[in-house]
């Protein structure tokens, strides 16, 4: 239990400060974060003709037909919108969840790697990159499929930080 619960801790540290890194120090994350020198007006736009929510643009009224509409809209604009009324900045519940989440993702690998019989340091830096690959497919990945998203700074993030991770397990969860 304690070499469990240290790798996890350690390991949510490692990913912790690599998303740090990445969306901060380095900023792999610029291209999805764009300007736009228009942003105050849209934003006024948004506001005076949105509620709070998520939203595909253009997408069908429920009470048309889906098919249509789509067919209509190609070669046209496109947009997803992530809209909030008011921006908050809590940094540290943010960051405090964050970490929390990391410890427990480490933790959760942690556990898979020690039901293994003996697995040699490759096999367990292996193993987490594989976990990072995993993830970057089935969500970043897959979204970019259908949304045309930009995803080489997830791809980055997954096996970047899964494979720091990795070395660390390869160390410590061999001893």
């Amino acid at each position: 239990m304690k070499k469990t619960l240290i790798a996890a801790l350690v390991g949510g540290l490692i990913l912790f400060l690599w998303q740090f890194a990445s969306w901060a120090a380095i900023n792999f994350h610029a291209s999805t974060q764009q300007y736009s020198p228009n942003q105050d007006k849209v934003l006024e736009f948004l506001n005076e003709n949105l509620e709070e929510g998520f939203y595909f643009m253009p997408n069908a009224a429920p009470d048309e037909d889906s098919q249509e509409v789509m067919q209509a809209a190609l070669g046209k604009p496109w947009a997803q919108v992530y809209f909030h009324k008011e921006m908050t900045n809590n940094m540290a519940k943010s960051m405090s969840r964050g970490f929390l989440i990391d410890i427990l993702a480490a933790g959760l690998m942690a556990w898979l790697l020690l039901k293994m019989t003996n697995p040699s340091f490759q096999t367990i830096l292996t193993s987490c990159i594989a976990v990072g690959f995993i993830g970057y497919f089935t969500i970043p990945y897959l979204n970019s499929i259908w949304f045309e998203t930009p995803t080489l700074a997830y791809l980055l993030d997954a096996v970047g930080s899964w494979g720091l991770v990795g070395l660390w397990f390869g160390y410590w969860l061999r001893k």
